[in-house]
């Protein structure tokens, strides 16, 4: 087991939720109230494409305003040609946490990429590194059979994994074959490995430990159609606020492309895919058509996203679709805190 396996007992509260679930309204609200209490509150970004400077539009990152009033952290550290894995999510957050609670301040962890929560939780168990043969090989296979081929190839190798992959998610398909190649063993054969050695730590240290453990609120909707309505507003908003201009930026940039784990993000994927598309038949960008690939994209990923939560037991759920969502989240919160108070 490698040293980045995460404490059972993080002195932190956790706010998930899948895209457009109100996280961040509900974690700035929850910041306000606190600090109106005298209690700081500095928030983590749980968010793997938050970490891309140039990337605002399209990722619905904080507001200037939001990250004057509440410090936040890793958002805007890594160059879009830059890689940020799972396991250095969790290295940052380890001693992110520390830093805060040493200034006096609560760590906030918001976001919705569950592998992070998955990683800070569970623990991460080491893995082979990269293997830029292997990738390039599989690379020249997806070319020849297509990405939806390897997914089925992934499925006989390890189930359990294409199981939660979607079969067009390039970049996790990719990874999961290159563990298999080059280590003989399936991706879920690793994360197997660490969830027990986690739920080992976490029974060898249930006893006498002060620390309150790390409570997860999760955001998820009652009405799956209201998640929707919200993920087709926000994209529009995004398409008014210049997406496709921000895209057109960094294509211009001249050493970016379209399998780096930045571009993948949804959202950028399918503007630079119509991009491409427009420049192959020197026509006008087909907006509509960009629209209604985007929100599909989105509502895919958002289902994704909460049948990560839903393997999360220790998860406490607050119906993001109800009138009073926010404030029953921050409710929550205060009343955990409270019965953790010393």
């Amino acid at each position: 087991m490698s040293d980045m396996t995460a404490s059972p007992l993080l002195p932190c509260i956790a706010i998930a939720g899948p895209t457009a679930s109100g996280k961040t309204a509900g974690a700035m609200a929850l910041a306000a109230v606190l600090g109106a209490r005298g209690q700081a509150v500095e928030i983590i970004s749980v968010d793997s494409a938050l970490v891309y400077r140039g990337m605002d539009i399209g990722t619905a990152k904080p507001t200037a305003a939001e990250q004057a009033a509440v410090p936040h952290h890793l958002i805007d550290i890594r160059d879009p040609l830059q890689a940020y894995s799972a396991a250095e999510f969790v290295q940052d957050t380890q001693r992110l946490i520390g830093e805060i609670r040493a200034r006096g301040a609560l760590a906030l962890l918001v976001g919705g990429t569950m592998l992070y929560f998955k990683a800070l939780f569970d623990g991460i168990d080491d893995m082979p590194a990269a293997d830029a043969a292997v990738r390039a090989r599989l690379e020249e296979r997806a070319a020849a059979i297509g990405w939806h081929g390897l997914h089925a190839e992934l499925a006989q190798v390890d189930p359990e994994t294409a199981a939660r992959l979607a079969p067009g998610d390039s970049q996790r398909i990719q990874r999961a074959l290159e563990v298999f190649m080059v280590s003989g063993q399936p991706l879920s054969h690793f994360h197997t490995r660490a969830r027990a050695a986690s739920a080992d730590k976490a029974g060898a240290n249930q006893a006498g430990a002060n620390a309150p453990a790390t409570t997860l609120f999760s955001l998820e909707p009652n009405e799956r159609s209201w998640l929707h309505a919200r993920i087709a507003q926000r994209f529009d908003a995004m398409l008014d606020a210049g997406l496709v201009a921000e895209v057109a930026g960094l294509r211009a940039r001249g050493d970016l492309h379209a399998d780096l784990p930045a571009m993948r993000c949804v959202g950028y994927r399918q503007v630079w895919d119509e991009m491409d598309w427009q420049t192959r038949r020197g026509s006008a960008l087909n907006l509509h058509l960009l629209r209604e690939k985007g929100i599909a994209a989105t509502r895919q990923l958002a289902k994704r996203q909460i049948t990560w939560l839903r393997s999360m037991p220790q998860r406490q759920v607050i119906a993001c679709d109800a009138p009073d969502a926010t404030a029953t989240l921050v409710q929550a919160v205060l009343d955990h805190l409270a019965a953790h108070k010393g």
